[in-house]
């Protein structure tokens, strides 16, 4: 039997309100020390690539394309900024629900300034967008999406000389996009769109990367890609996956809205309870552990 106990992912604990079914559990679980709140440093952590920054545009495309080969890759997602009074906003990143024609639509206006750079623009899927680089090339930091979404993305662009072609494109991006005829239906149809794009995740295909978790269920691509470098079975999240879960797997929840985990996937949640060890993990970083035995604690109120 796997000793390491099921981890669940789980949006933030605020989200869930003070009748969840899910408090009522935490009250009997152990309170740990808080974990990584940003979702990289979380997947980093999950499986060990030997304390190097995660890699995500090679295993994305390794994931969904097969050719990272040994090339640099680098994340160019299509992004959408908004204006205001302080700055540029950057306010979705990669989720813009792009189907397959528009990413091609897009990049066709992009591809002349890339090509001009030097780099080739590469649609993996609609929504991730790369860059194939040489081995080489220096590269400055780029933040994630994570860390610049919501705030000015001026913050977080990448800084000296090394940064400052990275700029130049992005400032170039911006400029071919904003005028997209595509942007305009978008909008009208109550989609964001699409007028900007996001380095992130640079760097080369890993050898090899470790797990401890016995499988991985999850949407989220990056997660799959992972599991497949590590070497372990990779699952998409239905309540059927989750309910036949192998002790010791990773189940990742964050993108499931609190009200309908608590509506829809408690039944499943807390039958996975009454026979498995958990670790519950929140998007802001608070973690507990549950065993069946703490059923058993009527005594303990809610937490807070």
């Amino acid at each position: 039997m796997n000793a390491q106990p099921t981890c669940l992912w789980l949006p933030a604990l605020d989200r869930f309100d003070a009748a969840h079914p899910l408090r009522r559990l935490l009250a009997r679980a152990d309170r740990l020390a808080d974990g990584p709140r940003e979702r990289l440093a979380a997947l980093a952590a999950a499986f060990d690539g030997g304390g190097a920054p995660l890699p995500a545009a090679a295993l994305l495309r390794e994931q969904l394309a097969g050719d990272a080969g040994e090339a640099m890759w680098l994340n160019a997602d299509p992004a959408w900024v908004q204006p205001d009074m302080t700055g540029v906003r950057l306010m979705a990143c990669g989720s813009l629900s792009l189907q397959p024609d528009e990413a091609q639509a897009y990049a066709q206006v992009l591809q002349p300034a890339f090509a001009e750079a030097g780099l080739q623009l590469e649609i993996t899927a609609p929504g991730h967008w790369q860059l194939r680089l040489s081995p080489d090339m220096p590269l400055p930091d780029f933040a994630t999406p994570e860390q610049a979404l919501g705030e000015d993305l001026y913050q977080h662009l990448p800084s000296g000389a090394e940064g400052r072609r990275w700029r130049v494109l992005l400032n170039e991006a911006q400029v071919l996009l904003h005028q997209h005829p595509l942007n305009a239906a978008r909008e009208s149809r109550g989609l964001s769109p699409v007028n900007s794009v996001w380095f992130w995740g640079a760097g080369h295909l890993p050898a090899a990367l470790r797990s401890g978790f016995a499988g991985a269920i999850g949407n989220d691509a990056l997660l799959r890609a992972l599991a497949a470098r590590a070497g372990i079975p990779g699952q998409a999240c239905t309540p059927s996956t989750v309910a036949a879960a192998a002790a010791g797997s990773l189940i990742d929840l964050q993108d499931i809205p609190a009200a309908e985990l608590g509506r829809e996937w408690w039944p499943t949640l807390q039958a996975l309870a009454q026979r498995q060890s958990l670790h519950f993990a929140f998007a802001s970083g608070e973690h507990w552990s549950w065993r069946p035995r703490h059923r058993w604690r009527f005594w303990r109120g809610a937490p807070r």
